[in-house]
């Protein structure tokens, strides 16, 4: 099994930036120095993917390389019965761990937005899982059922049912257990009742559930104009000929309070950045063209 630290976005509600954050993700770790390999499950709507690609014709027309991961996405198996599906998918799911754990020391695997088998299997193979919400009651339904009146909490959702359920067969299997995050994306820039509300039933929420909350990313403009380009907040010292806004500023620092609540240096250790920056940068194939992603739309085709 790799040795890679597996990193793992998951939510069963689509809109929550779950793409956004993982790619981000991936960027900021390469920056820091270490090695990263991303998986892209979702691969019907393909944010990620589609993230990837834009970032490799962005490398093309600037004809200059810029850190990027190795990168593998995987499609839903087209075989006859579902045990065979099945048995496919967690054959592709595990090469793709293998092939990119062998030289990475992260692996950030984007889930789609609905229970599937990839989705689940992706789960019980977490180090970390990072699961973005919005912030709203709509999404707080994700984790528990509450009560409209009291607020008490009446009981785990569909989804944390799912994650605990993943949690223990990751501990069986591997004899390893998750630490679980849950991303607070799109928080208002004022305080609000409803903000406060919503902070209070998190805490709640995690005593029961298990997992520790973050702030994550505001609503900003800059993350839909980015992903055009391919780029990140990471990158915009290096690729922007004007100085950084207060918006770009304040975003990196969400970005950066993301990664120390991941914490790479307790999970893998410092690295020296350059030397490692040097070696990422040589990474600039199009990841469409690596033989292993080759080998994986191969036996799907």
């Amino acid at each position: 099994m790799t040795q890679a630290h597996i990193i793992v976005f998951g939510n069963e509600k689509g809109g929550s930036g779950k793409s956004t954050t993982a790619m981000h993700t991936a960027i900021a770790l390469l920056r820091l120095g270490y090695t990263v390999g991303t998986i892209d499950l979702d691969a019907r709507q393909g944010t990620l993917t589609r993230y990837m690609k834009n970032r490799f014709d962005y490398m093309r027309s600037a004809q200059k390389p810029i850190l990027s991961p190795a990168h593998m996405a995987i499609n839903k198996s087209r075989a006859e019965t579902v045990s065979e599906q099945q048995d496919e998918e967690r054959d592709f799911f595990m090469m793709a761990l293998e092939e990119l754990g062998s030289a990475a020391d992260f692996i950030v695997v984007d889930t789609p937005g609905t229970d599937n088998f990839l989705s689940r299997l992706a789960h019980s193979y977490a180090d970390t899982l990072v699961t973005p919400m919005n912030d709203s009651f709509i999404d707080l339904d994700l984790l528990a059922r509450i009560d409209p009146n009291s607020h008490d909490i009446l009981s785990p959702s569909v989804y944390s049912s799912m994650v605990n359920a993943q949690r223990d067969t990751k501990l069986e299997r591997d004899g390893t257990r998750m630490d679980w995050i849950v991303v607070r994306n799109r928080l208002a820039h004022i305080e609000a009742n409803n903000k406060k509300i919503i902070g209070e039933l998190l805490e709640k929420i995690s005593r029961l559930a298990g997992f520790r909350t973050v702030p994550g990313f505001g609503e900003r403009v800059v993350f839909k104009e980015l992903f055009l380009k391919g780029l990140t907040l990471m990158d915009l010292k290096d690729e922007s000929k004007d100085n950084l806004t207060l918006s770009e500023i304040a975003a990196r620092q969400e970005v950066r309070q993301l990664i120390t609540a991941i914490g790479p240096e307790r999970l893998k250790g410092p690295v020296k950045p350059r030397h490692a920056m040097k070696a990422a940068s040589e990474q600039t194939l199009d990841p469409a063209q690596s033989p292993d992603q080759e080998k994986i739309q191969n036996a799907q085709s």
